[in-house]
């Protein structure tokens, strides 16, 4: 219940004060595990992504938002889980694999943290790893505006324009080395922001 009034609240609130837009959403698979593919520019980058899917999605979360119990709990029932920033975190690696395998869908951003001038062409490989050991399909996700709505250092929201794209679902072959599986969402991410803005 929790999760769906977020959900909704959300997207509802995105409408009507940023004008959100979604397209795509034909692309994203009705069942089984998916990897939902996005660039990072904002800290509203996850709301956008877990409000404008139909299907619940989990997230990875800085372990710090989850020192408080409160804070931590509504993350929880959110999809969030804890990841450690700075290095491989096999736990939340595995949690997610966990989570694929079960039928779940799973946001990653393969920039690993927020990009501030355009699309990074250094994706981290965590997208490889876990897209190659589950098998599960990558949706790449093109997020425009967010960066104007909430940009860096910000304490309020600007009020902009704000759109969601989803692409074409990518399969991986399970034997590709995780960094081209990286390199092919974000070479796929860039494609529909060209797309978008010509």
């Amino acid at each position: 219940m929790i999760h769906f009034l977020a959900k909704w609240s959300a997207y509802w609130l995105c409408r009507l004060m940023f004008g959100l837009k979604v397209q795509g959403i034909k692309n994203l698979p009705r069942k089984g595990g998916f990897i939902l593919a996005a660039n990072h520019v904002s800290n509203l980058d996850p709301i956008l992504m877990g409000s404008t899917c139909p299907r619940r999605v989990s997230f990875m979360a800085k372990e710090e938002l989850f020192c408080n119990p409160l804070t931590s709990w509504f993350l929880f029932q959110l999809g969030a889980f804890p990841v450690k920033r700075g290095a491989a975190d096999i736990s939340a690696l595995k949690e997610s694999i966990r989570r694929l395998k079960g039928g779940q869908g799973l946001v990653l951003f393969p920039e690993g943290r927020r990009q501030f001038n355009g699309l990074s062409d250094r994706p981290e490989a965590g997208i490889g790893f876990v897209a190659t050991k589950t098998g599960a399909p990558i949706v790449p996700a093109f997020i425009k505006g967010s960066e104007k709505i909430l940009p860096i250092g910000a304490k309020f929201f600007h009020f902009d324009k704000i759109s969601v794209y989803f692409g074409k679902q990518i399969s991986v072959e399970r034997r590709m080395p995780y960094q081209d599986v990286a390199r092919l969402a974000m070479d796929e991410i860039r494609r529909i922001a060209c797309s978008v803005s010509n």
